[in-house]
């Protein structure tokens, strides 16, 4: 007779079957990975994922939720934890880019994917826009503060655009490696310039 799991041994497997599809869905792509890798991977029979996943989407879509609220929770983190709007501001930079860095696999499903069924998953439509919050919540105090003139979602969408280029070129290795962060650094003080109230 086969053992009853608990909740806690459900959220265990998910999360392992999770890690390891991140990894393989990032180094293969999600379209080379099939169920039957996902269960070898874990040494389980290739039946078993689906006791705890619809299908291959479905991972796929549980891996960016996780991912985009661990970055968004991330980039929280660093704007309540900093006082004063530059610096702030200047702190969730720095935790995008060092999210970007320490989780490249996680990085890439989230922002080098979409899913042609993403509505069909209710957490990763609200992680994702969790997540594209922290992009214009920093920005809001800066033009509170008088620092930057404009509206804010527009702003955050352009430093946005601005640290995504940066981390993207140094990971698809077009730029010179930990050069993406000073470059995130200039365009973000060029922009900074060209936006502030007496510019």
């Amino acid at each position: 007779m086969p053992r009853v799991l608990s909740e806690a041994d459900v959220a265990d497997f998910r999360e392992r079957l999770c890690e390891a599809a991140e990894r393989l869905f990032a180094e293969h792509g999600p379209e080379a990975v099939t169920m039957r890798q996902l269960a070898a991977d874990l040494g389980v029979s290739p039946m078993t994922p689906y006791r705890y996943f619809r299908d291959k989407d479905d991972i796929l879509a549980a891996v960016r939720t996780n991912g985009f609220n661990r970055f968004a929770e991330a980039l929280e983190r660093a704007r309540d934890e900093t006082k004063g709007a530059r610096a702030k501001g200047a702190a969730v930079g720095e935790a995008y880019v060092s999210f970007a860095f320490e989780h490249p696999h996680t990085y890439k499903l989230m922002f080098d994917l979409n899913q042609p069924s993403e509505t069909d998953y209710p957490d990763l439509v609200e992680a994702g826009k969790r997540a594209r919050a922290t992009m214009s919540g920093y920005v809001e105090d800066l033009v509170a503060d008088g620092m930057l003139a404009g509206d804010p979602t527009q702003i955050g969408m352009m430093f946005w655009a601005a640290a995504h280029g940066a981390v993207v070129l140094e990971l698809a290795g077009n730029l010179p490696k930990g050069s993406a962060r000073s470059l995130h650094h200039a365009m973000n003080a060029a922009l900074a310039k060209g936006l502030r109230p007496d510019a």
